[in-house]
This record gives C-alpha cells, structure tokens and sequence, in this order.
C-alpha cells in the first residue's frame, strides 16, 4: 500500500517558528542584560561590602589618653599599654565550652567581676561567630598566661589602660574613667574630650582562611595634657593631716583646700574617705563626689567674717568702735540669739574683741548697721549664690536669697552663717579675698592644656613660689570687693582670733596666722531637727598674716569625738597643714621659733569654744531657694536622681535604703527627704498661696522605706499645731493620716502647709518648734 507523500511545510509555519525562538533568546538575553545592570550597578556597593566583610577586617585603634600633671609635671594619671584577649567563635567550633571554662580559670580573679565568669563568656561565644571578648586589659602575668595555653581561636589586642601611679592622692579631682576609656568623674569627666584624642584604624585583607595577607593603618591622634595647678606634695600633706583627724574625731566626712590667695590656684583639695582609681570595681558611689564642690553646708561663724568685713567696709565700723553684746542675748522679732555658754555676760566691747570671742550678738548689730541691701551685695562680690567656675563637674552655685524673699529675722541669721549654704571652694576664696587685699580672685584647678609631653623642653614646670602682690592683669571674673584698707584691719582682726580668741589652736610655729573658727548644726536625717550632737565643725584662715602666701580651709563633717567645736577639731589640721607647707616653699619666718612646751602653753590656755546658737533659720525659705537653683545645679532633686543614675551605670550599685548614706553629702545642709517634698510645693507656699493650691502628692525617702504612700485620692484638712508639743502634734496628724517633720525644739510656732490646707491622706506637714 503506496503512503501519501510527506507534506513539507509552508513558508508561513517556518517563519513563526523561528520568530518564537528568537524571541525566546531575545528575551532570555534581555533578563540575563537586566541582571547584569542591576548587580553591576545598582548592587554594585552591596556587594562591594558583603566582600569587604569577607576579605577584610577593621580594627579601630584607641589614641592614648592625655596625661593629667601636677604643677611640677608629675604625673598623676597615664595611660599604659596591656593587653587584652578575644575569641574567634567560629574558630572554637565545638571547643567553645571547654575553651570558656579555661580561660575563666584564669582570667577570672575577681568573683564580682561577672563579665570574666564562664557562663558569660559562654554566652558570648554563642552569640558571635566572628569576635568575643574574653577579658580585657590584663595584668601582664595573667595575659602570659593565656598566652602559653595557645588555644586555637584565641588571639590578644592591644589596648590602652588608665593608671594612676599615686593610687588615691587627689582621687576626687582627677576622677577616673570606665573600661572603654570614657572620663566618668572629676577632670577625667570634665575634659573628656581633650583628654580622649581620635581613634585610628587598622585595615587588614584577610584570605579565605582567615590568614593575614596585608594591612593597612591609619594612626591615632593622642589626647592634650592637663597641667593641673596642684602641687602634689602639698596635697599629700594636706590628705595626711586630714586622714589623720578623720580617724581620730571618727568623723564622716571631710574636706581641706589650699589655695595661692593672690592667683586663686587651687595647691591642693583633700577629701577624706577617697577611692582608688585604679580599683573601679570597689568603689563606694558614695565616695565619687567631689564634696568641695558639689555640696553645701551652713557655714556658722566662719561667715563672720563676711559680716564684719562689710560692716567695715560699707558701714564706717572701726574695730576699735564698741559694741554692745547685752549680755550675750539679744531678742528682736520675737526671736532671741544667744552667744556661746562662755560668752554670757559679755558686755560693751571692741568690735574685734567681739569677732575674737565669736559673738552672735555682736555680728548680728554689725549686719543691721549695714542693712539689708548692702549685706546681700557684699555676700553676693564675696561669690556665695554662684558658680565660682573652677574646672571641675558638678558645681552648685549654694544657696543663698535675695532680701525680697527674706524674713523678718533672717538678717540674724545669715549674720551668723545660717540661712546660707556654701561650699569649701566659696569659703576659701572669701578668705583669700579678705588675705590679698580684698580682690576676689575666681579659683581654678587648671593651669593650661597642651599637646607636650614631659620632656619636651617647651613643657616647663610652674613650681608654686609665693608672691606679694595681685597679678598685673586680673583674671576674668575679678573684681573688688572690700577695700585695701578693710583687708588689712579684717587680717589684724582674724590674726586676734588665733591669738586671743577661738582659733588658739591654729597658731603655728614662726610664723603669724590668722582665721575664723566655725561650728553649725547640721540637721538630723532621723529626727528631721537641728541636731545638738551632729554638727559641722570648720577653720577658714591664712599666714603669714603680713604677706598671706597660703589660704587653708578645713572642713569636717559631724565629728563624734571631744568637743566637735570647730577650734579644736578642724583649727589643729590648718595649723598642721599650714607649718609644713609654708616650710615646704620656704616662705621665712615673721616669728621667733618656739619649742613644743610653749606651743603647747599657747594652744592649751583659754580656749574658747563657738559652740552655735540653737538654729532658728528659716528652713521654709532656704527650701524654696532649692527651687531656684538651675536645673544642672547637684542640689536640685532632678540633678542628683540623674548623677545617681549616672552612676548607677557605671559604678558598682548603691548601698540599699536601710544602709546609712555615707557619700551623699559632705556637709548635708538639707535632708533630701525635705528638699523632695519642698521641690513639689514650697514655692508656692512661700508665696502665700498655700490655702488655694493643693500641694502636690510625693512619696519621701523615709515614706518608702516604711511603705507609706500618698493617697492622692483622699483628702483632709491640716490641723492646727499652735502651741501644742511633739507628742500632741504627733496624735493629731496621725488622727487625721498625716506625717510631721519637726524642726527644732520646745513648743510648735510654725508649720507648712498652713492649717485648713486640704492635702491629700499621707502627706507629711513640716512643723518648726521653738522654745
């Protein structure tokens, strides 16, 4: 059977077909173009990177620390090399958990260093295939130690560590500074970016084996230097003489400052309990801050010597003038001041004998033949109520109100140092005010910032040598304030104070001195009332008295041993401290030498106490003046919770509530229980608008500590305490679900907020007593 012919096909068919094909690679050669366009292009950096990332690795190299000299170019904080260990994960493989447990063997020395523990470097192996810490900046014991286990995956770094060759001299002035190099206190803090300097980077192009082929480097700009203006000698004496009374008055804290009353140079700032830079691990937040600074106390009779001086100089008083001291009590307002014990019965007497004796009475009359007005204006030239601008963190500018805010009797107080906070620092530069020839000089801890290194013949020392006479161009922020004149009268009048008066334990041995002693009350955190047992005792003073080369402030904090009295707990320490400097810079003798046993006839003779007059201050306006602080100032409540929180983050965590605070404050003119509660509402209420605002609820210190809250929600009305006693005022706010905070002792007279005041349940009513 014959097939049909094979048709063959049109021309048609085959043209399509071959179009279909085209179009086919056409398009397929068009995706493949696209393709090329995008990762060549638009991709083009992506991969770039994903290259980099797989071939190179970027090491940032840390620029050494600038170096932190004396004045004399003594290093006080240097920056070494050590070396710290890292883990490739991805090298360890499966070995990950015995190489952990090896090498916390050995790194881990410290049980309350949680980061060098196995379980976190554990867990840091796991959560990284590329680089984990294993411990940084090693001794270079123990680094010679992982360095002989030669674990595969295990390489070392160099890294920069912070030294402090002295250990705590001068620990609260330099500060110290955290594991990655950041300043976390003092002039680490303040300069830290000066002193950190800028990174370098390291370039290195890896093969597919992780091996090393070539690097490149980009170096590392080092920190400037700070010349500081202390000298460290000077500052070793001055932390041994304080230690040494520390230990002996067991006191809580304590402060001593030496300054060059003609420059404004701080030599030396000592505070007792110190920390040890080198030791970050255990250190007590307590202990961090900077006490000369940052903290205020009520100064008491060392303020004297502000009021004497202006009356003086803005009142025509005479040292010679006389005065009448009325028996050591004097009433006005209502309220009654009295002299010490000692000084009942003091009559009409010099004006200086009643400096010399400390008379209460006597600087009150001085403040009200100056006035108001005139008083304010020499406290404000002396710089009380602001910053004095020294290069350290955290300075409060004190407390201090202007006479529109003051009260009937206030000028009383702040006569005799109360209703005022002050700091060292302002204390000191008084002094020197009055010991230069009464030019109040700013101070400053800072001598200048440069890029020398000590050896560089351009870096010189600029060793302290005592001048006569007030530099040619003042510093910015001089001025006068009492007239050349007033100086030198107020120096004979202080010079009688230690050879007359209270300050007969500050004399010193060949040479002339002069000072104030002072005594305050400070208020007592458990009774919430000015402690007759807790005080602050202080000596403000310089020598020689003809030619003052140095200004000593001492301050101590609640001494519990002997007297307490400023005259014989903080006048010793400026006599010793005062003696072995002045030898130290050879500054010669304006008097004849004497031996120990006359010494000890002058010191021991008469010794006149200033004990304080039982504080009657205005604490209600002192409150209020918390609330016009800036809101960086350390005293406000909103600066302190976030230094608190600061340090939380890089210091060990805080004692808990039930400990006693030991750091907060070197001198707590305020109980931060007080200042929490008038931070809400005292502004208000010292304005008068106590019965139409309701005040705001807070919890205090002590309210959370007992569980107490504040039951915003309810509200009563205040009772009245007139004239009732602590117990009474105790029933009745406890009747109606308040809590009382007394001031003071005797019968109540005052109390805020106002009686009739809605407040809601649990709120505290501060009540002043008085006798």
């Amino acid at each position: 059977m014959n097939k049909a012919p094979r048709q063959t096909l049109t021309a048609p068919i085959r043209r399509i077909r071959f179009a279909y094909v085209a179009l086919f690679f056409c398009f397929w050669m068009g995706m493949i173009a696209v393709r090329l366009v995008w990762l060549q292009v638009f991709e083009h950096h992506h991969y770039i990177e994903r290259a980099a990332q797989q071939q190179q690795r970027t090491f940032e190299v840390a620029p050494r620390r600038g170096v932190l000299y004396d004045r004399n170019l003594r290093a006080l904080a240097v920056t070494v090399q050590t070396d710290s260990v890292y883990a490739v994960p991805s090298e360890l493989g499966d070995n990950r958990e015995s190489a952990a447990e090896i090498l916390s063997e050995i790194v881990h020395k410290d049980p309350d260093d949680r980061f060098t523990s196995k379980q976190q470097m554990l867990a840091r192996f796991n959560a990284s295939r590329n680089f984990a810490w294993v411990a940084r900046k090693l001794d270079p014991e123990t680094a010679e130690r992982v360095r002989e286990l030669n674990l595969k995956g295990v390489y070392f770094q160099k890294e920069f560590k912070r030294f402090y060759p002295n250990n705590d001299l001068a620990a609260e002035v330099l500060g110290y500074v955290g594991t990655d190099d950041v300043g976390l206190g003092g002039l680490e803090r303040e300069y830290d970016d000066d002193l950190h300097g800028v990174p370098g980077h390291v370039l290195t192009a890896v093969d597919a084996r992780r091996h090393v082929l070539d690097s490149e480097e980009s170096q590392p700009m080092p920190g400037e230097n700070l010349v500081l203006s202390i000298d460290a000698n000077i500052q070793y004496m001055a932390e041994r003489a304080l230690d040494a009374q520390m230990q002996k008055m067991k006191a809580l804290h304590g402060v001593v400052v030496v300054q060059d009353p003609h420059t404004g140079q701080i030599l030396a700032l000592a505070i007792s309990p110190r920390f040890n830079p080198n030791d970050s691990r255990h250190m007590q937040p307590g202990s961090l801050t900077d006490l000369a600074v940052s903290d205020v106390y009520e100064p008491g009779s060392t303020f004297k010597l502000v009021t004497y001086s202006a009356a003086i100089d803005g009142a025509g008083v005479e040292p010679t003038d006389m005065v009448d001291c009325q028996g050591g009590q004097m009433t006005m307002y209502g309220r009654t001041l009295h002299d010490d014990r000692s000084d009942r019965g003091l009559g009409v007497v010099t004006v200086q004998k009643a400096l010399e004796r400390s008379s209460d009475v006597g600087a009150a009359k001085m403040a009200l033949k100056l006035g108001a007005d005139k008083f304010y204006h020499y406290m404000k030239a002396y710089g009380f109520g602001e910053r004095s601008g020294i290069e350290l963190p955290s300075e409060t500018r004190g407390l201090l109100r202007p006479p529109r805010r003051w009260g009937s009797t206030s000028i009383l107080s702040l006569a005799i140092g109360q209703e005022v906070g002050v700091t060292p620092i302002q204390l000191i530069s008084m002094v020197s005010t009055i010991a230069n020839g009464g030019v109040y000089l700013p101070p400053h801890i800072l001598l200048k910032s440069t890029d020398e290194m000590k050896g560089d013949p351009r870096l010189k020392p600029a060793a302290f040598h005592p001048e006569n006479e007030l530099p040619d161009k003042l510093p910015d922020g001089a001025h006068r304030v009492i007239s050349e004149l007033t100086s030198a009268k107020m120096r004979k009048m202080m010079q009688g104070i230690v050879t007359e008066g209270t300050g007969k334990n500050a004399q010193l041995n060949g040479y002339s001195s002069a000072g104030k002693t002072g005594t305050a009350q400070k208020i007592d955190p458990e009774t919430h009332t000015y402690s007759h047992t807790k005080l602050v005792a202080s000596f403000a003073g310089f020598a020689p008295v003809s030619n003052p080369a140095i200004s000593v402030v001492v301050v101590i904090d609640n001494p519990t041993v002997g007297t307490r009295y400023g005259a014989e707990t903080s006048a010793p320490v400026f006599a010793e401290v005062a003696q072995e400097v002045l030898e130290y810079l050879g500054v010669p003798h304006d008097q004849p030498l004497k031996t120990k046993k006359e010494m000890k006839m002058l010191t021991a003779k008469d010794l006149v106490d200033d004990s304080p007059d039982n504080s009657t201050a205005d604490l209600n306006a002192m409150f209020d003046d918390v609330n016009n602080l800036p809101p960086d100032d350390p005293l406000r409540t909103g600066a302190n919770n976030a230094s608190k929180e600061n340090q939380t983050a890089t210091a060990p965590p805080a004692p808990v509530p039930d400990e006693p605070k030991k750091g907060n404050a070197v001198l707590n003119l305020l109980p931060s229980k007080a200042v929490t509660e008038f931070h809400s509402n005292a502004s208000k209420i010292a304005a008068g608008d106590a019965a139409n605002t309701a005040p705001v609820p807070v919890v205090s210190e002590s309210a959370q500590r007992k569980g107490v809250v504040v039951d915003s929600g309810a509200k009563v009305a205040v009772p009245s305490f007139d004239g009732a006693g602590l117990r009474t005022v105790v029933e009745r706010a406890d009747a109606v679900g308040l809590r009382v905070q007394a001031v003071g002792d005797g019968m109540a007279r005052q109390q805020v907020p106002a009686a009739g005041t809605m407040v809601p349940v649990g709120t505290e009513v501060i009540v002043r007593f008085t006798r």
